[in-house]
C-alpha cells in the first residue's frame, strides 16, 4: 500500500470527484459557527476512502478502518449507538479482513481481483444480515438508541455492504448507496434537534455520489478483467 502511487493511479475524473467531495464536505463544516473538527476530519477521511475503494485499491480499506473509528466516536456523541457499534465493531472489523483478502487477490495497478457473487454467497449474506439486524434491534433498543428503526436499517445495509466488499463483489457499492440514503435520513433527523449535524447530511450525500461511481467502476473492472482472461 503506497498512498502516493494510489493517488497517481486515479483518473482525471476520479481526482475531480475526490476534489469536489473534499470541498463540499470541508465547506459544509467551515460555514458553521462552531464546526466540530473531529466530525470534519472523519468525513474528509471517509470520502477519501471511498474514491480508492471505488478503484478496488486496498488503500481505501485501510482508510475505512480509520474512518470507522472516528465516525463511531462522533455517533456516540449524537447517541446513535447503533452507528457506533456498527462502524467500530462491524464495518471497521470487516474492513480489516478485507485488507487481508484484497491483498491476497491482486489484479494489477493497485486493483483487487473482482469476484462473482454466487447464489450460495448471496443467500448466506442475506441470512446473516437478517440475523444481525434482529439481534442489533434489541441491543439498540436496550441502549436507548435515537431513531431506533432508521438506526437498525443502517446496521442491516452497512453489514451487507461490508460483507460484499469483503467478498470483492461490485454489489457492495449498490448496497452502500442504500446505506448512504438511510444515513442521510438519520442525520436529517439529528439536524432538526441540532443544526451542528447538518454537515453530516452533505457528507453522506457525497458518499452516495462516490458509491454510485464505485458500482459503475467495479462493473467496468469486472468486464475488463474477464476480457483479459480470455
Amino acid at each position: 500500500m503506497n498512498p502516493i502511487k494510489s493517488i497517481k493511479n486515479l483518473t482525471g475524473f476520479e481526482k475531480l470527484l475526490w476534489g469536489i467531495s473534499l470541498v463540499v464536505v470541508a465547506l459544509s463544516f467551515l460555514v458553521m459557527d462552531e464546526p466540530d473538527i473531529l466530525v470534519m476530519i472523519s468525513s474528509l477521511i471517509g470520502v477519501t476512502a471511498l474514491i480508492f475503494v471505488s478503484k478496488g485499491d486496498v488503500f481505501g480499506q485501510l482508510l475505512i478502518v480509520i474512518f470507522s473509528i472516528l465516525y463511531g466516536i462522533v455517533s456516540i456523541q449524537a447517541k446513535y449507538y447503533g452507528e457506533a457499534i456498527t462502524y467500530i465493531g462491524m464495518s471497521g472489523l470487516i474492513a480489516v479482513f478485507s485488507i487481508i483478502t484484497w491483498l491476497k487477490n491482486p489484479y494489477e495497478k493497485h486493483q483487487v481481483r473482482v469476484s462473482a457473487l454466487t447464489p450460495f454467497k448471496a443467500i448466506m449474506i442475506a441470512v446473516l444480515t437478517v440475523a444481525v439486524t434482529v439481534m442489533f434491534y434489541f441491543i439498540l433498543e436496550l441502549l436507548g438508541t435515537a431513531s431506533l428503526m432508521v438506526s437498525t436499517l443502517s446496521v442491516a445495509t452497512s453489514f451487507a455492504a461490508s460483507a460484499l466488499a469483503l467478498l470483492r463483489s461490485p454489489y457492495y457499492a449498490l448496497i452502500y448507496c442504500l446505506n448512504d440514503i438511510v444515513l442521510i435520513v438519520l442525520w436529517t433527523i439529528a439536524s432538526i434537534a441540532d443544526s451542528g449535524s447538518f454537515p453530516m447530511i452533505l457528507c453522506f450525500t457525497m458518499f452516495l455520489a462516490n458509491d454510485i461511481y464505485g458500482f459503475v467502476n467495479w462493473r467496468r473492472m469486472r468486464r475488463l478483467q474477464q476480457k483479459n482472461k480470455v
